[in-house]
């Protein structure tokens, strides 16, 4: 229970039963040996016995009522009446005595005070989405000494995927008094003020700022835009030559800053993972062009992987599945000289879909049953990789081969002609897959997926390459460990996928 003793500043460091269940014989026996009275406890007594005796001499009346002290009380009811004290009380109160000392670390009192001071907050501890509109986010949530803060996650600076996350606080609640806290806006550059949360339900929540001039700056508006640019890009508008990407950039600025004051959350889970699983599932940070770096959670369901936007722009929003992978069809790039011809990787890639696409009416036309037989050959366990290589089925040419084992690498380059915002992706990858990726006009106009190649670098990189676009994303494994954010079962994590969709359908 020492987090428990934090909360309200006592301090684990004396009397803690689990504490005590660890130490060894002599030590065990000098605790023991403490004497149950410390010197201010006997003057505590000696003091309410010698103000007994002095009330009965002054009086010849009857005797008044024998006078009882705090200290002669059963631990029991001291355990109950210590528990129903405000937190802030409670160091000051084990400072009395040695007695009051040891009952202030009764296991009893900390479980309650947990329960009491914690049970309006449990629910959102963990991940959780914010409704910005097309922008989403990722705000983690958790415990922090005497506080709950709710941090958000931010991207790297474009287009630096490798580089760790930013994150900046929103909220804090502080978890002195029991059964309450209070709620702290940490937003903007003046400092902590008040605020609210509102727990709608266990799986949304919102917050409100009561006061909203601690975001504004004596500058003005343009003085805010300048710092969120330098927050939010690490530069200037200046430094930005592409008009198209100012003109986007302003446009996030005036839309998120709407919501300063009050923003509904949505609960997220962390994809679960599976031991013949590609790669681990997880988030990954992903470069999209003019709109800068964006979330992307990659998770695995049986034949097919998905890549969902946590975080999102004007044209494909936060919550839509920005790639989808077919991991029944492997891809075989072209050598690596060939690989410079966008011509060729083209024609490979288009093959593989006029393949997919006959399967898929094969399955239409046939039912269930005749599909089971299709495109029945799955990536191998990434701690088992195949043996040697393999060909997918139904496939009488190169297009869709599988590739030599992981191990052994294959060396990648990007065909000239594909742009890309990050030039420093690996030079060798361990294989391909066919994959389609979603595009669509300003505001998610005429969405449509068009076919593309997922490119395995590592464990912990992937890439994309868009072919109508003729542009590659990369993307980078997101290494910070969140808690509180495991699905309860795979069916929890597919349904929470289905909700954060269909808010922007």
């Amino acid at each position: 229970m020492a987090v428990c003793a934090r909360l309200c500043g006592v301090g684990p460091s004396r009397g803690c039963r689990r504490r005590q269940q660890r130490r060894g014989p002599a030590e065990t026996a000098a605790a023991d040996s403490e004497p149950d009275t410390d010197p201010e406890e006997e003057r505590i007594e000696a003091g309410s016995a010698a103000l007994s005796g002095a009330g009965g001499d002054r009086s010849a009346g009857p005797s008044s009522p024998p006078r009882c002290s705090l200290l002669e009380l059963p631990p029991e009811l001291l355990v109950e009446i210590f528990a129903s004290l405000p937190g802030t009380d409670l160091p000051s109160l084990a400072q009395v005595c040695t007695k009051f000392r040891r009952i202030l670390h009764t296991d009893t009192i900390w479980r309650r005070r947990c329960r009491e001071v914690l049970h309006r907050y449990r629910h959102i501890l963990g991940l959780w989405q914010p409704d910005i509109g097309p922008y989403g986010g990722l705000l983690n949530v958790v415990v922090d000494g005497l506080f709950i803060i709710g941090w958000m996650y931010l991207p790297p600076h474009d287009p630096h995927v490798d580089d760790p996350m930013r994150f900046k606080p929103l909220f804090r609640i502080h978890l002195m008094e029991r059964k309450s806290a209070t709620v702290e806006c940490m937003y903007g550059h003046r400092g902590p003020h008040n605020g609210h949360v509102q727990i709608v339900k266990k799986d949304e929540f919102s917050t409100k700022c009561n006061q909203t001039d601690h975001h504004r700056m004596s500058g003005g508006r343009q003085e805010e835009f300048r710092t969120w640019l330098r927050e939010e890009w690490g530069r200037t508008l200046e430094d930005i030559f592409h008009e198209h990407m100012q003109e986007l950039i302003l446009m996030k600025f005036i839309y998120t800053s709407q919501y300063d004051n009050c923003l509904t959350y949505r609960r997220i889970y962390l994809p679960p993972s599976r031991p013949d699983d590609l790669i681990r599932p997880g988030l990954f940070k992903g470069t999209y062009g003019s709109h800068g770096l964006e979330i992307v959670m990659l998770s695995f369901h049986g034949k097919h992987a998905r890549g969902t936007k946590i975080t999102g722009d004007p044209n494909i929003p936060a919550g839509q599945q920005t790639v989808e992978i077919d991991l029944r069809h492997r891809i075989q790039l072209p050598d690596a000289e060939s690989l410079h011809d966008f011509n060729e990787l083209s024609r490979v890639v288009l093959e593989v879909r006029e393949q997919v696409r006959k399967e898929q009416e094969q399955e239409q036309e046939g039912g269930p049953e005749d599909a089971e037989g299709l495109g029945q050959q799955s990536p191998q366990p990434r701690e088992e990789p195949p043996a040697e290589p393999a060909q997918a089925p139904g496939d009488g040419g190169a297009a869709a081969v599988a590739e030599p084992p992981a191990q052994s690498g294959q060396p990648f380059v990007l065909p000239v002609g594909v742009s890309s915002r990050n030039e420093d992706y690996p030079r060798t990858c361990r294989m391909c897959f066919y994959g389609t990726g979603l595009i669509a006009g300003h505001g998610f106009t005429s969405p449509e997926r068009t076919p593309g190649v997922f490119v395995l670098f590592d464990e912990d990189r992937f890439g994309f390459i868009w072919l109508e676009l003729k542009s590659f994303s990369l993307y980078s494994r997101v290494q910070a460990a969140f808690r509180n954010a495991d699905a309860p079962s795979p069916q929890a994590f597919e349904e929470m996928l289905k909700n954060i969709q269909s808010l922007t359908s």
